[in-house]
This record gives C-alpha cells, sequence and structure tokens, in this order.
C-alpha cells in the first residue's frame, strides 16, 4: 500500500496543475485517472480539440470570404474530413504527452483507473488502496442531459460526439446558445451545415453583457446561424439517420418541429462525482449537486478538499488551474489565493468575445455609480486590415475613482486583449492608468487603450 502527502482525483487542467504545484512544494503526489491519457474533458474532447476545429474552419472561411480581396486567386480548399479529424487529434495527442512528461519531470504517480474515498485519508483504485494525508477532488463536470432527449453520440449528440462525427451533417439543430453551443455550431454553420440554436431564454450567451449578447447574435447570423429563441424544448425524436426537434414557443405554447441530421445537446455542465462515496462519507453537497467548501477548498470532512466545476463558481478550465495552484499552497503551509472578481471569460467563435468583471447589467442591479468607455474595431487600423473590424472594446470604471470594474471585448484576438485588462483590475488600476499607457501601433491592443480614453475625455480615433 503506498502513502501519499496528497492524492488527487482526476487529471483535468485543476487536477494535474494541482499535482504539478504540489510536487514542486515537496509534497509526495499521485493523481487518479481512468481515462487512457491525461488532461480530462478539456484538452481530449473539450476546449483543445474544438479550438482545433475552430481554426481549421475559420481558414476555410476566411480562403472563401477574404482571400480573393487580397489578390490571392484561386479556388477555395476543400474539406478533407477524415483529415480535419485527424489534424485534430494530433493536437490533443501532443497535448496529453505533454502531460506526461511534467508529471515524470516533477515525480508524480498516475495511479490508473477510477478511484474512490472508502474513508478520511484513502483512495481506492480498482483493489488496491493508498493512504494520503491529503485527498483533492478534481472529477470535473459532464454534460447536462434534457429531459425527453435521448443521446446517442451519433445523431444526438454531446459535445463530445460533435467532435467526432462520421462526417459533416448538412443540418444540425444546437440545443442551448452557450459558449459550446455557438462554438460548435460555428465551427459546422462553416464547413457547410445549415445551423439552427434552440435557446430557453430571450437572449443568447447567458449572464453576458447586454450589448455584447445583441451585437455578438447579429454577427452571427450575418455568418449563416439560425436562431430561435424563447422557446422550450420537448423532446428529440430518433429516426434511423435523422431527428425531430420538437419545441414550444414560451410566449404562446405554441408547438413546432425541426428536422436534423444532427442534433447537438449544448445545456451546460454539471459536476461529476459519481462513484467517488461521497454520500458514506457525509460529504455536504449543494442543491446543484456542488461539493460546498470552505475558503480553504476544503469540504465538512477535514483532510479531503475539492477544486474546479466539483464546486461552485464558472465552469472554467483556467479557474480550476487557479484553484489547483491555490491548494497546494495551502496544503504546503502557505497561503493559497484565488480572485473569483478577475477571472476571465472566453469564447472563441470569429470574432471572439471575452469579458472580465462586472457587466453593467450586474452594476445596475448594485445601484453602483459607472461609467463607459467604448471603442468601434471599426476604428482600428489593424482590424480594418483584416476584415475583422465587426465589435467593439467596453470598459466600466467607477463614476468617483475610475477603478476598473469590468470590460467586454467582441472583436479580433478578444481573449488576448482580455488579459491586460485583467492584470490592470488585479493591480486596481484606474481607467486612466490604461489610457496613460503607450500601445503599439498598429495593433489590436490599441482599442482597448482607446477605451480607456473613452472612460476620461473621449477617445482619439472615434
Amino acid at each position: 500500500m503506498a502513502s501519499y502527502d496528497v492524492i488527487i482525483i482526476g487529471a483535468g487542467p485543476g487536477g494535474y496543475v494541482c499535482a504539478i504545484r504540489c510536487a514542486q512544494l515537496g509534497l509526495k503526489t499521485a493523481v487518479v485517472e481512468g481515462r487512457e491519457t491525461l488532461g480530462g474533458t478539456c484538452l481530449n474532447v473539450g476546449c483543445i480539440p474544438s479550438k482545433a476545429l475552430l481554426h481549421a474552419s475559420h481558414m476555410l472561411h476566411e480562403a472563401e470570404h477574404n482571400f480573393a480581396a487580397m489578390g490571392l486567386k484561386g479556388k477555395a480548399p476543400s474539406v478533407d474530413w477524415k483529415q480535419m479529424l485527424a489534424y485534430k487529434d494530433d493536437v490533443i495527442g501532443q497535448n496529453t504527452k505533454g502531460i506526461e512528461f511534467l508529471f515524470k519531470k516533477n515525480k508524480i504517480d498516475w495511479l490508473k483507473g477510477w478511484g474512490s474515498i472508502p474513508g478520511a485519508g484513502k483512495v481506492k483504485v480498482g483493489d488496491d488502496i493508498h493512504e494520503a494525508k491529503n485527498i483533492v477532488i478534481a472529477t470535473g463536470s459532464d454534460s447536462s442531459s434534457l429531459p425527453g432527449v435521448e443521446v446517442d453520440e451519433k445523431i444526438v449528440v454531446t459535445s463530445t460526439g460533435a467532435l467526432e462525427l462520421g462526417k459533416i451533417p448538412k443540418s444540425m439543430v444546437v440545443i442551448g446558445a452557450g459558449v459550446i453551443g455557438l462554438e460548435m455550431g460555428s465551427v459546422y454553420a462553416r464547413l457547410g451545415t445549415e445551423v439552427t440554436v434552440v435557446e430557453y431564454l430571450d437572449a443568447i450567451t447567458p449572464g453576458m453583457d447586454g450589448e455584447v449578447q445583441k451585437t455578438f447574435q447579429r454577427i452571427l447570423k450575418k455568418q449563416g446561424l439560425k436562431f430561435i429563441m424563447s422557446a422550450a424544448v420537448q423532446s428529440v425524436e430518433t429516426l434511423k439517420t435523422k431527428a425531430k426537434v420538437h419545441y414550444k414557443l414560451r410566449k404562446d405554447d405554441s408547438e413546432h418541429q425541426l428536422d436534423a441530421d444532427t442534433v447537438l445537446v449544448a445545456t451546460g455542465r454539471k459536476p461529476y462525482t459519481d462513484g467517488l462515496g461521497l454520500d458514506t462519507l457525509g460529504i455536504t453537497l449543494s442543491k446543484r449537486g456542488q461539493i460546498e467548501t470552505d475558503k480553504h477548498w476544503q469540504t465538512n470532512v477535514k483532510g479531503i478538499y475539492a477544486i474546479g466545476d466539483a464546486i461552485d463558481g464558472p465552469m472554467l478550465a483556467h479557474k480550476a488551474e487557479d484553484e489547483g495552484m491555490a491548494v497546494a499552497e495551502v496544503l504546503a503551509g502557505k497561503h493559497g489565493h484565488v480572485n473569483y472578481g478577475v477571472i476571465p471569460g472566453v469564447i472563441y467563435t470569429h470574432p471572439e468575445v471575452a469579458n472580465v468583471g462586472e457587466t453593467e447589467e450586474s452594476l445596475k442591479e448594485q445601484g453602483r455609480a459607472y461609467k463607459v468607455g467604448k471603442f468601434s474595431f471599426m476604428g482600428n487600423g489593424r482590424a480594418k486590415a483584416v476584415f475583422a473590424g465587426d465589435g467593439f472594446v467596453k470598459i466600466l470604471a467607477d463614476r468617483e475613482t475610475d477603478r476598473i470594474l469590468g470590460a467586454h471585448i467582441i472583436g479580433p484576438a478578444a481573449g488576448d486583449l482580455i488579459h491586460e485588462i485583467c492584470v490592470a483590475m488585479e493591480f486596481g488600476a484606474s481607467a486612466q492608468d490604461l489610457a496613460l499607457t503607450c500601445h503599439a501601433h498598429p495593433t489590436y491592443s490599441e482599442a482597448v487603450r482607446e477605451a480607456a480614453l473613452a472612460c476620461g475625455d473621449g477617445a482619439i480615433h472615434a
């Protein structure tokens, strides 16, 4: 029986990052993982493979729509779907092998198999029981299901099946207008699929800044995605090679149906804690099935911690990573910290959408006095040069102190640009601090500076 300072259950972004940090801090560390490869959902069937397909399909879109205008003549490339999937799988392989290398480098043991916790300080993997001073649950999440919708990962798929379709469908219905639905819907729309998104609420990307939601939906419509809003899906009927989606419009309860070759169920995710034995241990769960923890990420059972999608907060890989590093610090007797007010979110469509901090809606709800600085990418020389003038940068600052409270970007490289604002917020910067910082020309980042200037006397190029 092996004994460790810490055993982490789950090798996704939260688990493997936690493990590496624990090992760096001198703790004898093991990770339990039942998949054949490390990296969890994110690397194997989530963030990384979807980005590969988003990149490939965006290149096709550029060839079809913008090459000729730049003097690049000739026929747009045809799609070899098998090769595109092989490229995606190669990207996954490179990343998962990279984590295996990091485990060896940091002397972290990989306990292969599915783990359970028979008692405090014990982790069972297969027939073996290992002892640990501390246990970290980093088991992530699973796709949420809908009543009346049975997933077969062939015709009715989750994001996992959507990354492995046998062929590009002629038509696809996406249930849910959140991040996963819009990213995968974008991929297939660019590849020629007729994509219809059915959303229960009256706005896409729930919880995002209202102005961004409207602009984003308008841009996606221009790209060919269709939207049916305020619609409640009742059931999905699977035929031999097609599916029928039955839904009701919430305004009048009228019943409708849609035919599709593929149905993507993208209605969010739920914590995955099955088989861990949490009931027997008496670990407290919330109504939503999340593991409840204290400010040090410890559950109500001493020595058992939880991070990532299994606990409260945004289900984001980087949030899990931050918590993983913080827990490692706590276990090593140091101070672990996560600033939950500065966790960015990104949607990797084209244009990208990114946000951090407060929205106008949340500030109004709190009754806080704020000001808005906004700048359109149409005024950015670099963006116009590469057919990326859609969208804007919006910075929200305190009306009295000018401190940055939040930011929302829809436009080129939004997912990278947002981090300048994250760093500023981490340091408690004002919009003027950003406005006074010299930005290289011509870059997309100048739009961030212009939005900061707009919080003061006004942007230069607006």
